[in-house]
């Protein structure tokens, strides 16, 4: 694939480098224990564990694709990102119906992971630990 030359494509903002790309980010959600994340939380796609240790699990993918607004394609792709702020408790991303995990799940202690989640296939998404 090759890289737009200006006939097609497109481009985010302006083009003026100097400027930041601003994006709409709503307030985190906050977990405090073992829970099931919903689509509207993952669509938020920033949340905060501080609790006893335990699994943040995605949403099934037939709950996803209902909640998505046009109908997602395969590669269709979003990230989220989960904060472990425990000094003490990991807490792991655990797999819903339709969905597999590439990378390491469990977030360590006062650190943080990305996730970015692909559509794979139909009723399937992937969510690969990007950072």
């Amino acid at each position: 694939m090759a890289l737009p030359n200006g006939a097609g494509g497109y481009q985010l903002g302006d083009g003026n480098v100097g400027e930041a790309v601003l994006s709409v980010q709503g307030a985190p959600t906050a977990v405090a224990a073992a829970a099931t994340m919903t689509t509207a939380q993952l669509a938020n796609g920033l949340f905060v564990f501080n609790g006893a240790a335990g699994n943040l699990t995605l949403p099934t993918v037939a709950l996803v694709e209902a909640d998505i607004s046009s109908a997602a394609k395969v590669n269709a792709s979003f990230d989220f990102v989960i904060i472990n702020t425990d000094a003490a408790d990991v807490v792991t991303l655990a797999t819903g119906t339709g969905w597999t995990i590439v990378g390491v799940a469990a977030v360590a202690t006062t650190s943080s992971a990305q996730f970015r989640a692909r559509k794979t296939g139909e009723g399937t998404w992937t969510a690969y630990r990007i950072a």
